[in-house]
């Protein structure tokens, strides 16, 4: 099989001709039919973050494809069978985090595309229990952003709170932030889209957003006061200055919820704004296995719109090199 290869974090990645991979008795072999990029496969075949992968590897946490085989412990996943691999690509399944529905916190997950060999290739093997349904009617192509994109930005206006009414500004419309913005609008909010790029805030507003503000001409912050005040803030821009003006831009009794995750790691808070105006900041990781196919019910629904644009492998470095100069609309989805 053909499969994009980080040989070294200096140099740019491989195409290679490597062997199908076997499933073990708990995996399944997927046929890849789409495979959508993240900055974080980017991250990971820089050798950006503290733990850093085992060399060689294959990235990729956006997979969706076609069951081929089963392991012969497999019980819960058929031949023909539509599935993704998503960032978590196995948990322990025992621990408290587990058993209590917060998997993605688990001590003992391994990640697809970082741990493991992800879907960057015409095949790869995961774990029967962690992939996901594919509903029948959605292009692999659309379910493929929906794996990593969707289910972190669906996670994070889950856990902010957001009720019906209420006032939710996305700080960075790309390829999360246009998925924030969705299902922000579908948990009945007020949204306020944030960019410094025009053709951004465009694309929200063809998605619905009620308010949009560029950042590059005016002050975020004094805009969205002026508007009342953000119930919740989320932030996919991985800039300091964007995570405090969220901060800033909050009406008391706000919330925050963090996901981009800044080089530098780390923001200027203010204690006494955020004590006195009851302020709460929130952190957030991927959505589990539930969330994702909530996820791909409101896409199947109709409910929400992915908006990407397909490369072939064979043009990862490049399509690498788009990302990083912010070329891109929103999504990038390799056709296998």
């Amino acid at each position: 099989m053909r499969a994009a290869v980080v040989t070294d974090f200096d140099k740019p990645l491989e195409i290679q001709e490597i062997p199908v991979p076997e499933p073990e008795p708990h995996q399944v072999l997927v046929r890849i039919e789409a495979s959508g990029l993240c900055h974080t496969d980017i991250h990971a075949a820089h050798g950006d973050w503290p733990v850093k992968p085992g060399l060689p590897f294959i990235p990729g946490h956006e997979g969706v494809g076609v069951v081929e085989r089963v392991g012969s412990a497999v019980t819960g996943r058929v031949v023909g069978e539509r599935v993704a691999i998503p960032w978590l690509g196995r948990a322990c399944g025992t621990c408290a985090y587990c058993v209590s529905g917060r998997e993605t916190l688990c001590e003992s997950q391994q990640n697809s595309g970082y741990a493991v060999n992800g879907a960057h290739a015409e095949y790869a093997v995961a774990s029967a229990d962690y992939v996901v349904p594919v509903p029948d009617g959605v292009d692999p192509a659309e379910a493929a952003p929906l794996t990593c994109a969707g289910v972190t930005t669906y996670k994070a206006v889950k856990v902010s709170g957001l009720r019906p009414t209420e006032r939710a500004a996305i700080f960075g419309i790309g390829g999360l932030g246009h998925l924030a913005l969705q299902y922000a609008r579908i948990f009945g909010a007020e949204t306020i889209a944030v960019d410094i790029t025009e053709e951004k805030l465009a694309l929200a507003r063809e998605l619905g957003a009620d308010h949009t503000v560029n950042a590059a001409d005016v002050d975020p912050v004094e805009r969205i006061k002026e508007l009342g005040g953000a119930d919740v803030a989320v932030v996919l821009a991985a800039s300091p200055r964007v995570l405090e003006q969220a901060h800033a831009s909050l009406r008391r009794g706000g919330r925050l919820v963090l996901v981009s995750l800044p080089k530098d790691n780390v923001m200027r808070l203010p204690v006494f704004e955020t004590v006195l105006g009851g302020l709460t900041v929130i952190g957030s990781i991927v959505g589990t296995r539930g969330d994702l196919a909530e996820v791909f019910q409101l896409h199947a629904a109709g409910r929400t719109k992915v908006i990407y644009e397909t490369r072939e492998l064979g043009d990862i470095n490049r399509s690498f090199e788009e990302v990083l100069a912010s070329e891109v609309p929103a999504r990038l989805v390799f056709r296998m």
